[in-house]
């Protein structure tokens, strides 16, 4: 029994390194060598059931269908190898006349056992099973085994020979692939004088543990290494494009919102007026007075300094609403919600303190608002315009008591 039990180990090992391999289902984007390795798989799964029912036949001498398993045993075996060859030539990416060869030989050997299994029920070259229940292997099972032994000698060699020639992280694998093939190769060689023995399932088991640590492991590490640089670049990239927005959407010199950021929000209003959800809305369009002046006698430094107090003194004055800088010396605030239900005691106030700063030499800043008016206001300009015309009077109007 201990036959029984080399096989359900070697399954179990294989279902619990290779379970996502194994239940995930094939993609048609997925790369050849990938499902090439899970059909692999597959077929040693189907191995190691069947000598599983082989071991437990031959132990119980249920003849008949152990015939009918020693059967489905050469042919998947074949297939095993089969598939193997099929994964490493898709592994290595190389379409060459000696890689096609390979591939021919591996299919050739499993035609030749699917052809020749129903032929041995008539003519016992392949194995048969003595008057007492003993098997006995014939002359077409040898030439199956020394068939699999070189078609795993010439892949190994195949995969070896591209070994040295490889980048670090690619010639590991090629090591891996190459000793595996060697080890089941060795193993197959062995089992010719051992039958009874379970040297084909432990060859795979090892071969299996060698691949799944040293080349999918390993493929995955790296590929989750080039996902975190992507990531990192992603972000950098994020980074800088959140500086370039700030940037953008940012004036320079005050820090309030820029002339791009007040047209997107101007495109905003527009839209909410068209589709008619748009109710409460003031504008407040503001200028600094006396800029020219200071830029001509005191020089752009003091100008750009006044500026600065000019708009420390709007965004005092309305704390809650966005300002922006659309202009050299001309600002706007958007009053929305609770600033709009306090918009006259906020211009009031707005108002004496200019008023207070005029009188001790400050900067001075005009301001005109306007309301938004449902039904008759179709556009965010029409508003501005009013609010523009308020600002110029009240402009008119400082001079006067200046």
């Amino acid at each position: 029994m201990y036959y029984c039990l080399v096989d359900c180990l070697a399954l179990l090992v294989l279902l619990i390194l290779n379970h996502d391999v194994v239940l995930k289902k094939a993609a048609c984007d997925e790369e050849a060598y990938k499902k090439n390795y899970r059909y692999f798989l597959y077929a040693m799964i189907a191995y190691y059931f069947v000598d599983f029912l082989w071991a437990w036949l031959y132990e119980i001498q249920e003849l008949d269908w152990l015939y009918l398993d020693t059967e489905v045993y050469f042919i998947v075996m074949a297939a095993s190898v089969w598939l193997w060859t099929r994964y490493v030539v898709s592994y290595l990416e190389i379409n060459n006349d000696f890689s096609r060869f390979l591939k021919y030989m591996g299919g050739g050997l499993f035609a030749g056992v699917v052809l020749a299994t129903p032929l041995n029920r008539f003519w016992p070259l392949m194995f048969y099973f003595d008057s007492s229940g003993v098997y006995h292997g014939d002359i077409v099972r040898d030439g199956m085994f020394i068939h699999q032994i070189i078609l795993l000698l010439l892949t190994s060699i195949y995969t070896l020979s591209f070994a040295p020639a490889s980048s670090e992280k690619k010639r590991q694998r090629y090591w891996t692939i190459g000793f595996s093939g060697l080890l089941i190769m060795f193993f197959v060689a062995v089992q010719v004088f051992f039958p009874t023995y379970p040297l084909y399932a432990i060859s795979y088991m090892i071969g299996g543990c060698l691949l799944r640590t040293f080349v999918i492991e390993n493929e995955r590490e790296e590929y989750r290494r080039t996902l975190e640089i992507a990531l990192e670049r992603e972000q950098e990239q994020f980074q800088e494009l959140c500086k370039a927005w700030q940037l953008a959407y940012k004036d320079a010199l005050t820090g309030v919102k820029s002339k791009l950021a007040y047209a997107e929000k101007i495109e905003q209003i527009d839209r909410e007026i068209a589709k008619g959800i748009r109710q409460e809305l003031a504008l407040v369009v503001l200028d600094v007075n006396n800029l020219k002046r200071i830029n001509d006698t005191l020089g752009h430094e003091v100008g750009d300094e006044y500026i600065k107090a000019a708009c420390r003194l709007i965004c005092d004055s309305f704390k809650k609403s966005p300002v922006y800088r659309v202009g050299g010396d001309e600002f706007v605030v958007f009053l929305e919600q609770e600033d709009y239900e306090n918009r006259e005691k906020l211009l009031a106030a707005f108002n004496e303190a200019v008023e207070e700063n005029r009188q001790h030499d400050a900067v001075v800043v005009a301001a005109g608002i306007a309301e938004y008016v449902p039904g008759q206001d179709n556009s965010c300009k029409r508003i501005f315009d009013r609010a523009d015309e308020a600002m110029y009077e009240r402009k008119h109007a400082l001079k006067n008591i200046a």
